[in-house]
């Protein structure tokens, strides 16, 4: 499990994720300057492109300018684009890079990137809006060749883009024109893997015998199951067959992993392609969406698609040489992760659920065997155990004793103070010791803040302050004969209150994060039967307590009688009636009450603790 990473790691993720997303809709695509084609991983499209670039001049002196203008030649959707990238190159050598610079006519639309050492040399969208125009001036520089031709690469969705689309050659005044270059410039496609049609399911036949399968739920089987996620792999000579299945709107996926944090990893996915399936080698590089791999790695291919089920299988060899140094070799030990999640215009968006990740690390050459695996990180399950042991179970049973049980035990004594203050006290110190240890832990997994779950994180905030105010307050609280007593009772009694309240509200999100995500509905219910638990407990005290409970019908050989409650300095930490009040007593029913509530509750955390086990 990876820990708290190191300040330069941070500072090198960082560098990685601003790095990568900045290769998408914003437009700062000036890893693209070269070759001009989108980091997308997507072969360009080989139809006519939606748009065509035009000039207002055919010749130039040093430093004219020139209106260049990329329209749509269509009227209708399909006109529309919504990336571009426009550079001028030299029409001879259109590999030698940009030259010139623009200035733009519509910065709403466009900006200005520098391609090699020039500056504003090429220009870009801004977003991803729907566009039909854009309009640019070229001014050509000092020294420039004598021919230049505009190129364009457009973008109309992830997966539907044309990569360095020709336009017209403007001719330097006094030199040679050169022929119509219809095709000048055409960068070399990226290549991606399509699939055949798969002629048989998948099953779990040989799971452990001549394959290895990881799987959710435990030995499920895709063929016969259709909410079974399933990945298994075998050796063949020189070779691994890899196969996929999983219920997903978009795509189900794995990835290759040195640790059990994203990053860095090898990963392969299954995308759906509205009626095929396409299979593809990615990589991602922190905690960003996977780059499509421009090698295609992957053989013998096939997927399929049966009523929201995606399928696929392929063969990649166990040791790839350079330059393809985002693949792993086979033949090293990995974690394995299996995810899935929706995808538009074969763009994958973040995984739906945690990804489940293997147990241990798995030698894909190894032995076949049937791997185990949970969704859910172990720092987190702990994080769930002692939030819910806390404010289930031992917050809720210190207020009770401290509410109800004073007059049980008036000389009873433990180590020289009241046993039921000890018992109080003891309860609530558990209580803050075990929501301190639970509250750090998320933050060692994640490395900092979660900026993905929601409210849960600012409510734990709060319930770790309010729970580390109580005992303090309590240390400095008047004393039982002040005038300010009452104002201490009621605060201690109000903060307590909230605390648990917002502590309920945190665990009912906290149970649905990703990192977790128990069982719905039931586990909500199960937090629901708890709260009404403790709600009815304490309502039996509280009416046995002011006399109103017909306890004489049903209990007549307990002892009831009334007592007057003396308080002391150590022992009022909770509101209770004043000093001299009467309070009817009943200690074998108030006992039972209490041992029957301590085993519901026992019951409902035990329900809740034995799911995050199994998760």
């Amino acid at each position: 499990m990876e820990l708290l990473p190191k300040p330069w790691t941070l500072v090198v993720l960082f560098i990685v994720i601003l790095r990568s997303v900045v290769c998408f809709s914003n437009g700062k695509v000036s890893q693209a300057c070269g070759d001009m084609v989108p980091m997308h991983g997507y072969t360009p499209s080989p139809d006519p492109p939606p748009g065509s670039l035009t000039v207002d001049k055919t010749t130039f002196r040093p430093g004219d300018q020139i209106k260049v203008t990329f329209s749509s030649v269509l009227s209708d959707k399909k006109g529309h684009f919504k990336g571009f990238l426009i550079e001028a190159r030299n029409a001879r050598d259109p590999d030698a890079g940009a030259v010139g610079s623009f200035t733009l006519l519509n910065p709403a639309i466009s900006q200005l990137l520098n391609c090699g050492d020039g500056e504003g040399s090429a220009v870009s969208h801004t977003s991803d809006s729907s566009k039909t125009e854009v309009q640019v001036m070229w001014t050509a520089p000092p020294d420039p060749p004598p021919n230049v031709q505009f190129l364009v690469t457009v973008v109309q969705k992830y997966n539907l883009y044309w990569v360095r689309v020709p336009g017209p050659v403007v001719t330097l005044y006094g030199a040679s024109p050169l022929p119509p270059l219809s095709t000048a410039g055409q960068a070399t496609s990226k290549t991606t893997t399509s699939s055949g049609t798969m002629p048989r399911p998948i099953t779990s036949d040989g799971c452990g015998i001549t394959k290895s399968c990881l799987r959710e739920p435990a030995a499920c089987d895709p063929q016969n199951d259709a909410l079974c996620y399933f990945l298994s792999f075998a050796k063949e000579d020189d070779s691994v067959v890899f196969e996929l299945s999983g219920p997903a709107p978009g795509y189900v996926s794995f990835a290759l992993s040195t640790d059990k944090w994203m990053g860095e990893d090898d990963v392969y996915l299954c995308i759906n392609e509205g009626s095929q399936v396409s299979i593809n080698a990615a990589y991602v590089q922190g905690r960003t969406h996977p780059v499509i791999a421009s090698e295609n790695v992957l053989r013998d291919t096939e997927g399929r698609l049966v009523d929201g089920v995606i399928q696929c299988r392929f063969r990649r060899v166990v040791r790839i040489p350079a330059p393809n140094q985002n693949r792993s070799n086979l033949d090293e030990a990995h974690y394995l992760f299996m995810a899935h999640g929706r995808a538009e215009n074969g763009r994958t968006h973040r995984h739906d659920r945690q990804p489940l990740i293997s147990s241990n690390p798995v030698f894909i050459t190894g032995s076949p065997e049937d791997l185990t695996g949970s969704r859910s990180p172990l720092l987190i399950k702990f994080h769930a155990v002692f939030m819910l042991i806390a404010w289930m179970t031992t917050v809720s049973t210190g207020v009770i004793i401290a509410r109800y049980f004073k007059p049980n035990w008036p000389d009873t004594t433990l180590c020289g103070q009241r046993v039921w203050f000890q018992f109080h006290r003891a309860l609530m110190l558990v209580t803050v010791l075990l929501t301190g240890i639970g509250f750090i832990l998320p933050f060692i997994y994640r490395g900092g803040w979660s900026k993905r779950a929601g409210s849960h994180p600012y409510l734990g905030c709060t319930v770790m302050a309010l729970a580390l105010i109580q005992p303090i307050m309590a240390l400095f609280r008047p004393a039982p004969d002040s005038s300010r007593r009452y104002i201490f009772n009621w605060l201690h009694l109000g903060t307590g209150t909230i605390a648990q309240v917002i502590a309920v509200v945190a665990v009912c999100l906290g149970i649905h994060q990703q990192a977790l995500l128990l069982p719905a509905p039931w586990s909500t219910g199960i937090v629901a039967g708890y709260v009404i638990w403790f709600v009815l407990a304490d309502l039996i005290l509280e009416v046995h307590s002011r006399g109103l409970f017909p306890i004489g019908q049903f209990f007549k050989h307990f002892e009831v009688h009334t007592e007057n409650i003396q308080t002391e300095d150590k022992e009022e930490i909770l509101f209770v009636p004043s000093e001299g009040q009467s309070c009817i007593k009943g200690p074998r029913f108030k006992e039972v009450v209490l041992v029957v509530y301590l085993c519901g509750n026992l019951v409902f955390l035990t329900i809740l603790l034995g799911t995050i086990g199994g998760v």
